[in-house]
């Protein structure tokens, strides 16, 4: 967050203790955002499959497939319009995600072990189960190609879980959230480095030594000073062109330089409140000018200066994207990939594939059996402990919503395969297991009580304990 912040104030919640502000704002705005950037995510979904499987449906795969032949400056790229999505504006996204995580380590509920500890540990088995999982039905099913998406059922998709997450209210606590919210990041983490390693082409050493000389010249640049956004938009384009010149995925660029934002803002609140104070003091002055109109233009400005200057560049940054991220970048990417066609297809040999049910019997049962597990262990071994009003019953739930993977599930298989039939199998066992999952983790967190229905009980346990 920024160093620039509201003083700690503590509220009450829905549960027996106080949790800070500065993090639960925050926390609750990126949750709205997200809950309603999950509803345009699944309009554009539907409106894919509807779109793939119309009498227009050549249509779709032409318009995604066309190239596009894009010369700026020495930079050349050549791509279809479905690769600069997946690999262009999918950056954008990585770069909010990596601005996110970052925000998360350094004031978030990542920002100490002892709260990073259970979630993480949580994430960490609803990775290695579902992948698992999976695993052993392509193995079954004879191998080959197929086990490279065992990365696809690792992947939870945060703005389809938070999205089911806020239509339950009150019934769910703050913390249970928050919990979900960590567990969601670490997951993202454990996506990217799977992403960076394990679907990386080859290699091309010139190139991806370019991004390393650039991504230094970035922070020797951050080190003297410089504070310019142009200055950095232009080199984070080079970057991400190093990046997909170089093998990695140009995706890493936007994750690598959304770690690099700097958290803290150049002014401290004092000296905020300092050059403020100076700068107003001195506007009051300059009203009595002859000249004033120019005075006070200039005292504005300056003003605007130091106010822009006291919030972090990942404050701002996050904020000026977030919305484009949630709005715009991933319901394209659902527009572009999620368009499966069914009509003329063997659908029901495709969801008995080996990789549709790796897939979704990973996200489905994978994620919650791995989640609980690993949470369980997490108490046992004192590394943590459960948020207020969360149960394991309520892990169990947030363990199948985390099972929606959607969309860097669908980003992954992407990576994963080249053959067609492969990739229409895992998004048809994505489609199967997000829903299956979050309807099930839906009714299995609806089920659980209101902060009114459990005081309305306890009081109902007094009164009959009075009357014995």
């Amino acid at each position: 967050m920024t160093h620039h912040q509201e003083p700690v104030h503590r509220t009450w919640l829905t549960s027996d203790r106080y949790v800070p502000t500065r993090f639960i704002r925050p926390a609750r705005q990126f949750m709205e955002t997200e809950a309603a950037g999950g509803i345009v995510l699944l309009i554009a979904a539907i409106a894919a499959v509807i779109w793939a499987n119309s009498p227009w449906w050549q249509s779709y795969f032409t318009f995604w497939e066309t190239g596009l032949d894009l010369t700026i400056g020495s930079l050349h790229i050549e791509e279809s319009l479905k690769e600069i999505v997946n690999d262009g504006l999918m950056a954008i996204f990585f770069f909010v995600v990596g601005m996110e995580i970052k925000r998360e380590l350094v004031s978030g509920e990542l920002n100490e072990i002892k709260k990073a500890a259970l979630p993480a540990i949580a994430a960490v088995g609803g990775m290695v189960v579902p992948a698992l999982i999976y695993v052993a039905f392509v193995v079954g099913g004879g191998g080959g190609e197929a086990v490279q998406g065992w990365g696809i059922p690792m992947a939870t998709d945060i703005a389809f879980s938070v999205g089911v997450i806020a239509l339950l209210g009150s019934r769910i606590s703050t913390g249970a959230k928050l919990f979900l919210l960590a567990l969601a990041i670490v997951d993202d983490i454990g996506a990217i480095l799977v992403i960076a390693v394990f679907y990386t082409e080859d290699l091309h050493f010139a190139w991806l030594g370019l991004a390393i000389g650039l991504l230094a010249a970035v922070l020797l640049a951050r080190k003297i000073g410089v504070r310019s956004v142009i200055f950095y938009l232009a080199v984070g384009v080079v970057i991400w062109f190093a990046f997909l010149e170089s093998g990695v995925h140009a995706t890493i660029a936007g994750v690598v330089l959304g770690f690099m934002t700097p958290a803290l803002a150049l002014y401290s609140d004092d000296e905020f409140h300092r050059r403020a104070t100076w700068i107003m003091e001195r506007w009051d002055m300059n009203r009595r000018s002859p000249d004033s109109a120019e005075l006070l233009d200039h005292d504005a400005l300056e003003l605007a200066a130091v106010s822009r200057e006291s919030v972090s560049p990942l404050n701002r940054l996050e904020h000026s994207l977030h919305l484009w991220s949630s709005f715009f970048v991933i319901p394209v990417f659902a527009l572009a990939n999620a368009g499966v066609r069914f009509i003329g297809t063997d659908v029901v040999g495709a969801v008995l594939s080996p990789v549709a049910l790796g897939v979704a019997v990973g996200l489905t049962l994978g994620k919650p059996i791995g989640i609980g597990v690993a949470t369980w262990i997490g108490l046992k071994l004192n590394l943590g402990r459960l948020p207020a009003r969360t149960t394991m019953k309520t892990i169990l739930g947030l363990g199948l919503l985390a099972g929606i993977g959607f969309t860097v599930s669908l980003f992954i298989a992407e990576l994963a395969f080249t053959d067609v039939l492969l990739i229409r199998e895992a998004k048809i066992g994505i489609f199967l297991g997000s829903a299956v999952a979050g309807t099930l983790g839906f009714l299995v967190l609806r089920a659980m009580k209101t902060p009114e229905a459990e005081l309305e009980e306890a009081r109902a346990s007094l009164a009959a304990s009075a009357g014995d």
